[in-house]
């Protein structure tokens, strides 16, 4: 198993740097290529997307409405509530910037992946309500328009993506999911984890066994709902604190061209360290470029592709530019980014580590001594008295026996046991001392501390925990249509029911058991999928232009409002003569 972890963080750490160099390749040439699309044609998108344009006559299995919202209840998740937290810990505020930066690019990227998946997607045939009508995703515009456009053979590499994002929503999008939930319920209720992932799999398969049309009228409620509460909630906190936005803001723009540092001591003076934080968490928050969104995009009613591509270019806008500005501001704004607050540190916990300083003030990481000193408190690395003991990479000045911090600790930390002794031989398996929070607790603290003004600081910690929750769910929904979609192109739509079972039972079983490292296989699953669709989406440019400009030249939504006037009056005529 340790041979495994070792090999799953060097494949991480050889494509992570990858990854990024072409997500952010492919949105600049798409923006490019395209004329800056999501700058001209944002309006349309709200257009369409609020089904002014729609006609149920036309093809597919959803609204144009509902495909967005199940595409966003993927995409706005743990990583609009933790991921943002995760920037700024470790770039600074400057990070969030950077995510802004990514997201305008994405919208592009989406926009091209979407409209090519909608322009490739397939009928079934005769099929049952929770097999759907269509499909559609880069593995259809892999196969078909790379054979369409260069003669190219791609198959394979339309399988190997189908295959590897298939894994992902087992993984990432599903057990990740219900162990985020069962372990917050059971830190916070006691619940025992095996109860919370039955129930949550109860919830999650009564949805997906209706299929798309199910999934879509659920996320269509679900999504605005949950994204509503985080947002009004983040911006009455911002209004509460309004003279300190000001502030943020212009910490935030100026720390991202000359960042003083991360609160993880990282990035002093390196532009490159807070630009890397701030890309990493804006790609994956928003997926643009991942494939995964276009699955949902592609069960749309409409026989317009392009009309599909200015509806999703809509969501890194509202994922990253609405719902992470939000999660940034009160970040910042609060001062919670770099507060040490009194906390329980678990003496087996992960997130202790060991730090020296350098001579230009970073922290860099060091082995796990055999035995660390305490001496009154302080912490004493044998042989190193610049080395730190940390929590979260940040170090803790002293160390105490009681949440009061009223008894100071004094004896010897055996890191590998994970326990502590004094002089008289008693031992403790945690201790206590001011840290820094980070992920989902750093929020929730901004949110705490945000409401204290109006004595409503436990209310913060609840809109943040029930947020998780809906978040969570939300995403287990979404990806499992994914998944069945790639089941279906690998292997029939025969595979979809077993599909569904499958999944199921992996949720259950997230939630009940340690998911490190199927976190991590689900984080290389992803990369070794996105590669291939952005490289394809550059070959594919070209047919995308003419696409883009032709629907442009048409304006095909003119005839779409016409019709959708047309049935409103015979609908209206209808309820008159009754």
């Amino acid at each position: 198993m340790e041979a495994l972890a070792h090999f799953i963080d060097w494949a991480n750490d050889l494509l992570s740097p990858v990854l990024v160099i072409g997500l952010l390749g492919a949105g600049v040439f798409l923006t490019l290529r395209l004329g800056f699309i999501q700058v001209r044609r944002l309006a349309h998108g709200f257009a369409v997307t609020s089904g002014k344009y729609d006609d149920p006559n036309e093809p597919g299995d959803v609204s144009h409405f509902q495909a967005l919202t199940t595409a966003l209840s993927a995409t706005v998740g743990i990583g609009n509530i933790a991921g943002v937290a995760l920037a700024i810990h470790w770039g600074g505020p400057g990070a969030l910037f950077w995510m802004w930066m990514t997201a305008l690019l994405g919208m592009a990227t989406k926009y091209s992946e979407v409209t090519l998946a909608q322009y490739y997607r397939v009928n079934i045939e005769g099929g049952k309500a929770w097999e759907g009508s269509v499909a559609g995703g880069p593995m259809y515009y892999i196969e078909k328009g790379m054979k369409e456009v260069y003669g190219w053979n791609w198959k394979p590499v339309a399988v190997f993506f189908a295959f590897m994002l298939m894994l992902t929503s087992f993984m990432t999008g599903n057990a990740i999911q219900a162990n985020t939930i069962a372990t917050e319920v059971a830190s916070n209720f006691g619940v025992a984890t095996w109860i919370t992932g039955l129930v949550t799999a109860t919830l999650v398969g009564i949805v997906i066994i209706g299929g798309i049309k199910r999934i879509g009228a659920v996320t269509g409620i679900l999504a605005p709902v949950m994204a509503g509460l985080y947002v009004v909630s983040a911006l009455f906190i911002l209004i509460l604190n309004a003279g300190a936005v000001p502030a943020a803001l212009g910490r935030i723009i100026v720390e991202a061209f000359t960042p003083t540092a991360g609160v993880a001591g990282t990035g002093i003076g390196l532009f490159l360290v807070t630009m890397r934080y701030g890309v990493q968490r804006g790609l994956f928050s928003n997926e643009a470029g991942q494939g995964s969104a276009p699955i949902a995009h592609s069960a749309a009613k409409t026989d317009e592709p392009v009309s599909e591509g200015v509806v999703a270019l809509l969501e890194p806008f509202i994922d990253t530019i609405v719902i992470c500005t939000t999660t940034g501001l009160v970040i910042v704004a609060t001062g919670v980014f770099d507060a040490k607050v009194p906390t329980t540190i678990p003496l087996n916990d992960n997130n202790i580590s060991y730090l020296e300083i350098d001579p230009t003030g970073n922290y860099d990481s060091i082995r796990a001594p055999e035995r660390l000193e305490v001496r009154e408190g302080i912490p004493v690395v044998e042989g190193d008295e610049d080395a730190r003991f940390a929590y979260f990479d940040v170090p803790v000045d002293t160390l105490y026996l009681d949440e009061d911090h009223t008894t100071v600790f004094s004896g010897v930390i055996f890191p590998s046991e994970g326990v502590a002794r004094d002089a008289s031989g008693q031992e403790y398996d945690a201790l206590y001392g001011n840290a820094v929070k980070n992920s989902a607790p750093l929020t929730s603290l901004g949110f705490q501390r945000g409401l204290e003004p109006v004595g409503l600081a436990p209310l913060g910690r609840w809109v943040v925990l029930i947020c998780v929750f809906l978040f969570a769910i939300s995403t287990a929904i979404s990806w499992s249509y994914y998944g069945d979609r790639c089941a279906n192109y690998l292997f029939g739509k025969r595979a979809i029911l077993p599909y569904k079972m499958v999944f199921l039972i992996m949720h259950f079983l997230g939630a009940v058991v340690a998911v490190t490292t199927i976190w991590d296989i689900g984080d290389v699953a992803l990369s070794l999928v996105t590669l291939p669709n952005v490289i394809t989406l550059v070959l594919l440019s070209g047919l995308l232009s003419r696409i883009t400009k032709s629907y442009f030249e048409r304006k095909p939504w003119l005839e779409n409002a016409q019709v959708r006037a047309r049935l409103r009056a015979e609908k209206k005529a209808k309820n008159e003569a009754r």
